[in-house]
């Protein structure tokens, strides 16, 4: 080994051993652009490409200032078959959704903690090929993050001597040296590491520092260091500000500090923010805790060192908290259109307590099968919306946000994410193996404009009438003229029934369900029939609007979980009987509890809604009536149904793991199966067809460590590009 490459291990070494990303850094690694930025305007020796003033953004284009309306979205680090720890996200793949986000006239994205390199060795190279093509770059705004653990066990920004203020700083100073392009990051499970030597600075036009803060880690601030509530720093400080705005203040400062002191730069800084912990008073919030504390960025104030400014973030949806249904000034506010838009009236009231602009940094509609969270009054619901009614819903608020005079609007998200959990169905599934498979009843997973669908190149069947993708499948039911068909995949069961003489209008069709030994109904009363085999589920289908998905009493999670662990519904003793006969419709809770609604004689009561219930049309993306809630579909002869593994009770199809013997366990936990075993039957006139004891046929499927999956823009996207278009040309 030659005596120059022993000296470079040695300093290496050092490097890692010592943990430092900067200290020697530039020797190794030097960069043209690391200390310079040609283009970037400087005050007393200090660059900034961005900066703000009462109103907005701006950017500097060739010599001069250039107002931007910030209009984006947010990336995450997940993709399926990897949790966002593992940051697994390639350099092509991130290329080619810059070329989408770009495509869609948006001009900035905006990533919440440290990314590997491939990010910004993609977001660069991007940049630098659009500015030589003539077209603009793609700024972005990074965050810094808080590490969750801590604040849930510590519950205040200064216990265990500044704990996580230091950690926080130390996460900022990193970002700082990445975008620099000065900086390593040795190999540390959970988090991005790598040699970072793509500088980026020029197209970072602000920081976002922290998460949506929990009330009680505020509150635990400011009662835990009350004389805390000062900061005098070099760049930032504060006046009548609370300890814990203290911390943001001083948070916001040294970041600042360490890339004035290290790189001559600076950029617009903002403080994470959410309607629970607003500035604002929600007389009719229902829940004390979501609107208990403050946190108004108004009490952080800039020296004149500090030249870019500040500005503040908040994520905004129209859905929670429950303020945008029940808060009397908001639901009778009117926009234009003459229509209730509480979102609106939120924006322009936020709007009025603050001298700096505002960035509304998440905002969006999931599109997925289940339901969270319901706005009462214009339906901008947390699930169960269809993809173009999600683009639209998302056009409609960033047109919202700009006739506000906000600043700008970053859609959540760009991807969707496998390895999100919903609170109403969390502990249906399993933790460690979210990101295997597509829960499409979980709306967490399906706020993304960008798709992953089962299957390597397209998905296996596509539910629309047209069964050529099932050729060479054999049933594995036939009896009496009725064929069924079964396949799967990441995200669904699908059924396929052809039947000779079925008049889907009139006609009901079963299909029962054996998913778990030792219980289930051997028979369905209102039919008169039987099983082979106790039936844990029954799929009746029934024309357009009335088919169902139908659970056995005893293997109702729902009523299990608030009938018997949190006695939020009245009790049933004959849902707790095995072999009761009774079939259950399935269906998911939107709030906790009931109670009243302060300032007026209204309760908000316990609510859910029927998710079993099925929802017909074509599903097939690539058909001009494409409706992405569909479930099943009928088409000469031929009736395709698709139906999502949680509703048969799967915690991980990835291992065939479902829900176990609730009452035997006292608890809802995981058992392993080897098959479903299925069956059908055709009712005509109240008769029914063919045997009344219904033989049920085994389906089972292959377990998979790794999911396939494949891209796909959903109409949402689109209707965005098109809304982001036009967005700044409103009055």
């Amino acid at each position: 080994m030659s005596k120059s490459k022993t000296i470079l291990l040695v300093i290496l070494s050092v490097v890692v051993v010592g943990g430092a990303c900067f200290f020697g850094f530039n020797q190794l690694f030097p960069n043209k652009e690391t200390n310079e930025q040609a283009d970037a305007p400087k005050l007393n020796g200090v660059q900034y490409i961005s900066k703000t003033d009462a109103q907005s953004f701006y950017v500097m284009e060739g010599n001069e200032w250039k107002r931007m309306f910030v209009k984006g979205v947010n990336i995450g680090a997940g993709k399926p078959g990897a949790f966002p720890g593992e940051v697994a996200i390639t350099y092509e793949e991130y290329y080619r959704w810059f070329g989408y986000i770009s495509e869609m006239n948006a001009n900035t994205i905006r990533v919440y903690t440290t990314q590997r390199p491939q990010f910004y060795n993609a977001l660069y190279d991007f940049n630098q090929a659009a500015e030589k093509a003539g077209k603009p770059p793609i700024y972005v705004i990074h965050g810094v993050w808080v590490n969750e653990e801590d604040i849930l066990t510590i519950d205040d920004a200064y216990g265990s001597d500044d704990k996580i203020l230091n950690d926080v700083v130390k996460s900022g100073e990193e970002i700082v040296d990445i975008i620099h392009g000065n900086a390593y990051l040795p190999v540390h499970k959970g988090y991005a590491d790598g040699t970072y030597t793509t500088d980026i600075s020029k197209y970072v036009t602000g920081w976002i520092l922290g998460i949506e803060w929990d009330p009680s880690f505020v509150i635990g601030t400011n009662e835990n260091n009350p004389k805390r509530n000062h900061y005098e720093g070099q760049y930032l400080y504060t006046e009548g500000a609370s300890p814990f705005e203290t911390f943001l203040a001083e948070l916001g400062d040294r970041i600042i500090e360490y890339e004035t002191k290290n790189y001559n730069m600076q950029r617009p800084v903002a403080f994470s923010n959410w309607v629970t912990t607003d500035p604002l008073t929600h007389p009719n919030e229902p829940y004390k805790n979501e609107d208990m504390v403050e946190v108004n960025v108004e009490h952080v104030k800039s020296h004149d060192a500090f030249k870019p400014g500040m500005f503040a973030s908040y994520h905004v949806y129209p859905y929670y908290p429950d303020s945008f249904s029940y808060q009397t000034d908001y639901i009778t506010y009117k926009d234009e259109e003459g229509k209730p838009n509480p979102y609106r009236a939120y924006l322009e009231d936020i709007k009025k307590v603050h001298t700096m602009p505002i960035v509304i940094s998440e905002f969006g509609i999931p599109s997925s099968r289940g339901k969270t969270h319901e706005n009462k009054v214009t339906g901008f619901n947390q699930g169960y919306i269809d993809e173009k009614t999600q683009g639209d819903m998302i056009v409609h608020m960033m047109n919202d946000i700009h006739d506000a005079n906000l600043a700008g609007g970053l859609v959540f998200t760009w991807q969707d994410e496998w390895f999100k959990r919903t609170w109403n169905n969390s502990d249906l599934d399993l933790s460690d193996s979210r990101p295997l498979w597509s829960n499409t009843q979980t709306s967490e997973q399906h706020f993304g404009l960008l798709a992953f669908d089962p299957g390597t190149d397209k998905t296996i069947r596509t539910v629309d009438g047209n069964v050529d993708d099932w050729k060479g499948d054999k049933p594995i039911y036939s009896q009496d003229g009725l064929d069924l068909y079964v396949a799967s995949d990441e995200a669904y069961v699908y059924l396929r029934v052809d039947a000779a003489n079925f008049d889907f209008n009139q006609d009901t069709l079963l299909i029962p369900f054996d998913t778990i030994d030792g219980q289930g109904n051997n028979a369905l009363k209102q039919y008169g029939t039987t099983f082979s085999r106790p039936a844990d589920f029954v799929l009746k289908v029934h024309g357009q609007t009335d088919s169902h998905l139908l659970v056995d009493a005893y293997y109702d999670n729902y009523y299990f979980r608030y009938g018997i662990l949190t006695k939020l519904i009245e009790k049933n003793e004959a849902f707790q009987q095995k072999n009761s006969g009774i079939f259950n419709p399935i269906r998911l809770a939107l709030n906790k509890s009931a109670i009243q609604i302060p300032g007026t004689d209204e309760h908000m009561l316990f609510d859910d809604y029927e998710t079993g219930l099925l929802t017909y049309g074509n599903a097939n993306p690539d058909s001009k009536d494409y409706y992405s809630l569909s479930d099943f579909y009928y088409d000469q002869g031929h009736l395709e149904i698709r139906l999502p593994w949680q509703l048969f009770n799967v915690m991980d199809p990835a291992k065939r793991l479902v829900i176990d013997d609730m009452y035997a366990r006292g608890k809802i936990s995981a058992t392993k199966v080897d098959a479903f075993h299925i069956g059908a039957e055709l009712v005509k006139n109240g008769e029914v067809q063919g045997q009344h004891n219904v033989s049920m046929e085994p389906y089972s499927w292959d377990e998979w460590e790794m999911p396939t999956f494949h891209e796909r823009l959903k109409p949402s996207y689109y209707i965005v590009k098109q809304g982001f278009l036009g967005v700044e040309a409103r009055k």
